[in-house]
């Protein structure tokens, strides 16, 4: 039986639109945020400790939060989250505007992001089979990815305008630097949450197989999953990979990107939110064209990705001697081209060969090494760039990434990886 198109998924609609809306907002807390700590501290280690403060608990949380996914309802677990995000963002901003805002809240307020963070990314990652066909899956997971392109491209851009317009407004009460407009920013973020929250309330999911019993607990379904993925040599290479990946890219550039900003480009916080942007931009761009590169590339998605890599590397070798806003958007947006085209072919590739009773605990491993190993990099970065010079940072981590992906195309296991090994798995 042909299954409706997306347009006329009205459950599907609200699930897009309230991401959609929630994607956006996350934007101006991601420039912001960052912001906020080196007008506070002037600090580059402080700000790694920071982004470090919201990665542990979600590195320790985000694998139980995928095991209570799949033992719970996943639309739930969201709701919680998302509200627990709205209401933290909401007190950050009004201590922001108000001038009450110190480093002890930020870290307890990141804290507390990082926890509701561990739970809302694998439900957000599960819920989609739950309101689309499996064989409209790549074409949701296609929509889905490019209005988050479109959010990393629009977004930042605009988060910067908006800092940067508060830094001209009359501080009030207010002694830091561009309070106003940081407020601003995280305002607009929280009322995101809201927005969400109201659109994933109406979703209505497809009925879904009973549940069975847990009979080893939270733990038990943790361990089940890492040893599923252990049990699946493709699958077990390629979270090593990523692993790699977020280290030595993720961590560097969450903490060298706000410090380029506002050491040597031009335009302060505009500067970041622009290279942010432009980041995003390659990353629309890549999802677009993710289906064609695939077709080009004959499926072989390993190869592609390691080769991808490579490149990316030497794109951050040559970030190190930047310090004009333009070049160092034509830089991520180069890198973002390539993550764009990865995302998607492989989130994909993931759906479908996991089972669904799996999903939650997978796609919570993957995301742990990104949003969980990425920050705490970053806290590591943070203190290295007390020892050694921010272009030095970038040229070590852009060898490496470059090195390690060209030596991996010697390992079967990730250079095999192909788009039509994705059959369905049993579990």
């Amino acid at each position: 039986m042909s299954q409706p198109a997306l347009s006329r998924n009205t459950d599907f609609r609200l699930l897009f639109g309230g991401s959609t809306v929630s994607m956006f907002g996350d934007q101006f807390t991601l420039v912001a945020l960052p912001w906020l700590v080196l007008k506070l501290t002037g600090d580059p280690g402080a700000l790694g400790l920071v982004l470090a403060t919201m990665a542990v608990p979600r590195a320790v949380f985000m694998l139980i939060g995928g095991a209570v996914v799949d033992h719970f309802s996943a639309r739930a677990v969201l709701l919680l989250a998302r509200g627990a995000n709205a209401v933290m963002v909401a007190a950050l901003a009004a201590m922001v505007l108000t001038g009450a805002i110190s480093m002890p809240w930020v870290y307890a307020l990141a804290l507390g992001i990082g926890l509701a963070t561990a739970f809302a990314y694998p439900a957000s990652s599960a819920l989609l089979p739950s309101v689309v066909a499996p064989l409209q899956l790549q074409q949701a997971n296609g929509a889905m990815m490019g209005m988050r392109q479109l959010s990393l491209f629009v977004g930042p851009a605009l988060a910067g305008v908006v800092i940067g317009a508060g830094a001209h407004a009359s501080p009030g009460s207010a002694a830091l630097a561009d309070a106003h407009g940081l407020g601003w920013a995280f305002a607009i973020d929280a009322a995101s949450f809201a927005c969400s929250l109201v659109s994933l309330a109406l979703v209505r999911l497809q009925p879904a197989a009973p549940r069975s019993a847990t009979q080893h607990g939270v733990l038990g379904q943790v361990l089940g999953g890492l040893r599923s993925i252990a049990a699946d040599p493709p699958l077990r290479a390629f979270m090593l990979y990523a692993a790699v990946v977020s280290i030595f890219v993720t961590g560097p550039t969450q903490v060298g990107l706000p410090v380029l900003a506002d050491t040597r480009l031009d335009h302060g916080a505009t500067s970041l939110g622009i290279v942010l942007a432009a980041n995003g931009g390659g990353m629309l761009l890549g999802g677009f064209a993710s289906g064609w590169v695939a077709r080009r590339v004959r499926g072989q998605l390993g190869a592609m990705i390691l080769c991808f890599d490579a490149s990316v590397g030497l794109a951050l070798v040559a970030l190190a001697g930047v310090h004009s806003t333009v070049l160092a958007a034509a830089l991520l947006g180069f890198t973002g081209l390539f993550g764009g085209v990865i995302q998607i072919t492989l989130i994909s590739w993931i759906q479908r060969r996991v089972a669904p009773n799996m999903l939650g605990r997978t796609m919570s491993v993957l995301m742990f090494t990104f949003l969980g190993l990425g920050p705490l990099a970053a806290a590591g970065a943070g203190a290295l760039l007390k020892l050694m010079s921010l272009p030095a940072l970038f040229v070590a981590s852009g060898l490496a990434l470059t090195t390690i992906a060209l030596g991996c195309l010697t390992s079967p296991a990730l250079r095999n990886i192909r788009s039509q090994d994705a059959a369905p798995q049993t579990g």
